[in-house]
């Protein structure tokens, strides 16, 4: 989950630490960072962000395990050669050879793949647990106070959320829903229609919440029908249905594209429009109560590092188990629907998540306003789950 946070800080005082080795030494030493890809008895194979790096090891390396919860030399302890597996994140200090592909291993710091799940799994269950998500309705800057508003199939609710004094803020980054690649931020950057998630305390009635931490985005969701697809590019044209203007969809290496099931689809779209009242959600899709686990501020699918902060329960928890598809079984003629960070240009876009079979959710506002001039229709747009708030936000 935090993994490149974790490497990012070791880096800063790995960083720190060869400033004490460069006084001593001509030589200006390395750090490399990266993932275990092999290991031998002589060399560690390294996937690094500039490719691949052999750290060559001798009687004379050292070797320092580093826990995530606290990732420093100060809590580094001792390790062997034997605790290093492929998976693992490690640092390497050593002097880099002139070919930039191999170098000699003074000291191994490495995060084990065990350990760095162990810590998603504390981080997603906080998240799960103390978690709240939904859509920013007001912000008050003298009270520091945030409206938030939370959509469920029930209902509508709203929070008044109050960061804590040593409250931490970050904002998601262009085309990403990545923890690990948010920005520091503040309140000042928060805005009313930013999605947002906090992990914190909520009151007994619900009704108001301190935050610890505070995650913020500007997203959107836009849907509409396939005119052309360029598989070669990795790139789809739709027309906006709501705007009617043509809009280039990009769909990038972390774009994530699933298939609605069709019979799911028609059922939730008839029970957003009140098809029935006396219908009740589809089979697996009753969200629990507001303070059961999964309820209104379980987080909806935000997964820091790997990709945002898995939330618990509910239709994105579904949504993962929707089947995969790619750019190209995708057709002409198809209704799409996906999801981007807001940008000013809005004739192309990258796709954070894309959904096809999603054509109920898009007609039934035109359907309800049809069969009922007195109820809101095409005018208001359309929810689709899971694409809301960024859509794994």
């Amino acid at each position: 989950m935090l993994q490149k946070t974790f490497l990012l800080t070791l880096l800063v005082f790995l960083a720190s630490a060869s400033l004490i080795v460069r006084a001593q030494e001509s030589v200006k030493p390395s750090v490399v960072l990266g993932e275990v890809s092999s290991v031998t008895a002589s060399e560690i194979v390294l996937q690094t962000k500039d490719g691949a790096v052999s750290a060559i090891l001798s009687d004379k390396t050292e070797y320092k395990r580093v826990s995530p919860e606290n990732p420093s030399l100060k809590t580094a302890v001792a390790a062997t050669f034997a605790d290093i597996g492929a998976g693992d994140k490690v640092v390497v200090s050593g002097i880099m050879a002139a070919d930039k592909k191999t170098v000699p291993a003074r000291t191994v710091y490495l995060m084990t793949k065990a350990d760095i799940a162990g810590r998603q799994a504390k981080d997603q269950e906080r998240w799960k647990t103390r978690g709240i998500s939904g859509q920013v309705a007001a912000v008050n800057a003298q009270t520091k106070e945030i409206t938030v508003s939370s959509r469920g199939m029930m209902g509508e609710t709203k929070t008044i959320l109050t960061p804590k004094d040593d409250a931490k803020f970050r904002r998601y980054a262009q085309d990403s829903v990545k923890y690990d690649e948010a920005k520091t931020s503040s309140l000042d950057e928060i805005k009313v229609g930013d999605s947002v998630r906090a992990v914190g305390d909520k009151s007994a009635d619900g009704a108001s919440f301190k935050a610890e931490e505070i995650i913020s985005g500007s997203f959107q969701t836009v849907g509409g029908t396939i005119t052309a697809i360029d598989a070669a590019k990795n790139e789809i044209v739709i027309t906006n249905i709501q705007t009617k203007k043509p809009v280039t969809v990009v769909v990038g290496q972390n774009s994530v594209l699933k298939q609605f099931p069709a019979e799911m689809a028609q059922r939730l779209a008839a029970f957003q429009t009140g098809g029935g009242k006396a219908m009740q959600p589809p089979s697996g899709m009753r969200p629990p109560q507001a303070n059961q686990p999964g309820g209104q501020g379980a987080p909806n699918g935000m997964r820091p590092g790997g990709g945002g902060m898995r939330g618990a329960g509910g239709i994105d928890e579904m949504l993962e188990r929707f089947p995969t598809i790619t750019i190209s079984d995708l057709k002409v003629g198809e209704m799409i629907a996906f999801s981007s960070t807001k940008s000013a240009n809005a004739e192309r876009v990258t796709a954070i998540k894309l959904l096809s079979g999603v054509e109920p959710f898009l007609k039934a506002p035109q359907q309800a306003a049809g069969n009922n001039s007195g109820r809101r229709g095409a005018d208001a747009g359309f929810s689709i789950p899971g694409l809301e708030g960024g859509g794994g936000f």
